[in-house]
C-alpha cells in the first residue's frame, strides 16, 4: 500500500509544473477581458486586437526561446539586448537599401551572433567565469563598440525586407508565423534531440551528466550560440520594423532581463532542469496581456514598471512556494 502513496506527489508535481504556465495564462487572460469590459472597451475583445497584442512581443518572444536554451542548462545571458543592438545595425549598414544585399547582411549578422555565442561558452566553460559576469562583460564590449561608430539610426532596410515585420499571411503577421515556427523548432530540438535531453541532463546536474559521458563543455557552448542566434534574429526583425538600424533598440526594449522573466514566469526553473518552450510561450503572452491590461487601465510608465517587477516576484514565489510543497 505504500508504495502508491509514494508516487502520488511526484505525480502532483509533474502536473503542477505543466500546468502552472496554463494557470497564470488562463488568470491573465481573466483579468484582461474584467479591465476591458469595466472600461466600457469591448472592441479590444477582438481575435485582431489579440494578434496585434501577441504582435508587440514578437522580438521578445525569439530572444526568450534563446534564453530558454541557456537557463535549462544553468546558465543565464545578459548580452542579448546589446546583440540584439549591434546586429540591427550592422544588417542594416550591409543592406543600406539594396535588395540584393539582403541575404549577405543576414549571413554576415548571424555569424556575428554564433560568434558571440561561442565567445560567451567558452568564457563560461574553459575559464569558469560566472555567466552572469562573463555574459555582462560580452555585453558592455559589444554595446561600447558599438557606441565608437554609432550614435543614431543607421543603414537602411529595403522594402523587400520589411515584409518581415510588416507582412501578412490569410490576416497573421509573418513575424507572428515566424515565431510560432522558431518555436515549434526549438520544441522539437528539446524534446527529440540528443542535444535536447543532454541540455536537461546538464542542467539537472552537471557532474553526473559528465560522469553519464556527455560533453557538458559542447552542450553549454551550444545552449549560448542558439541564444546568441534567437538574438540576431530579434535584431534582423526589429531592424525591419524600424526600418533601420539603432544602437539603442536592445538596451531600451530591456530584452535580457524581460526575456529573462518570461522564462521564469513560464515554469523554467534558473537552477537548469527543468521547463520548456510552451511555457516560455504562455510567459511572453502573460506580459502581453499585463501591458495591455496597464494600457486600458490608463496605468503610467513608472508605475507600470514597479508593478510589472511585483508580478515578476509574486509569479517566481508562487512557482517556489508550490514546489516546497509538493515536495513536502
Amino acid at each position: 500500500m505504500s508504495d502508491p502513496t509514494e508516487k502520488r506527489p511526484a505525480k502532483t508535481g509533474f502536473q503542477f509544473e505543466k500546468r502552472a504556465p496554463l494557470i497564470l495564462l488562463a488568470t491573465a487572460f481573466a483579468i484582461y477581458i474584467v479591465a476591458v469590459i469595466a472600461s466600457g472597451q469591448a472592441q479590444y475583445l477582438s481575435l485582431a486586437n489579440f494578434i496585434a497584442i501577441l504582435g508587440r512581443s514578437i522580438a521578445l518572444g525569439i530572444t526568450a526561446i534563446g534564453q530558454t536554451f541557456v537557463i535549462l542548462v544553468a546558465s543565464i545571458d545578459l548580452s542579448v539586448a546589446s546583440l540584439i543592438s549591434a546586429t540591427s545595425v550592422l544588417a542594416s549598414v550591409v543592406m543600406d537599401g539594396a535588395p540584393s544585399m539582403i541575404l549577405p547582411a543576414v549571413v554576415v549578422a548571424l555569424a556575428v551572433g554564433c560568434m558571440v555565442g561561442v565567445t560567451n561558452g567558452l568564457i563560461i566553460t574553459k575559464l569558469k567565469v560566472n555567466p552572469l559576469i562573463a555574459t555582462l562583460g560580452t555585453s558592455l564590449i559589444i554595446q561600447g563598440c558599438l557606441s565608437a561608430f554609432v550614435s543614431n539610426f543607421a543603414g537602411s532596410v529595403p522594402p523587400e525586407f520589411q515584409i518581415f515585420a510588416y507582412g501578412e499571411m490569410l490576416g497573421v503577421p509573418v513575424a507572428l508565423v515566424f515565431l510560432l515556427l522558431l518555436a515549434l523548432l526549438a520544441w522539437v530540438v528539446l524534446r527529440f534531440t540528443k542535444l535536447g535531453s543532454d541540455i536537461y541532463a546538464v542542467g539537472g546536474n552537471e557532474d553526473a551528466a559528465h560522469v553519464a559521458g556527455i560533453k557538458t563543455t559542447r552542450v553549454v557552448i551550444w545552449a549560448h550560440v542558439i541564444c546568441s542566434l534567437c538574438a540576431t534574429i530579434a535584431g534582423l526583425y526589429l531592424a525591419s520594423r524600424l526600418r533601420s538600424g539603432a544602437p539603442w533598440i536592445g538596451s531600451d526594449g530591456v530584452y535580457d532581463l524581460e526575456s529573462i522573466a518570461v522564462v521564469v514566469i513560464g515554469g523554467t526553473v534558473l537552477a537548469g532542469g527543468r521547463g520548456g518552450i510552451w511555457g516560455t510561450m504562455a510567459g511572453m503572452m502573460i506580459f502581453s496581456l499585463i501591458d495591455s491590461i496597464f494600457n486600458i487601465a490608463g496605468v503610467d510608465s513608472f508605475a507600470k514598471q514597479v508593478m510589472r517587477g511585483i508580478i515578476i516576484v509574486a509569479a517566481v514565489a508562487f512557482y517556489a512556494l508550490r514546489s516546497k510543497r509538493i515536495a513536502a
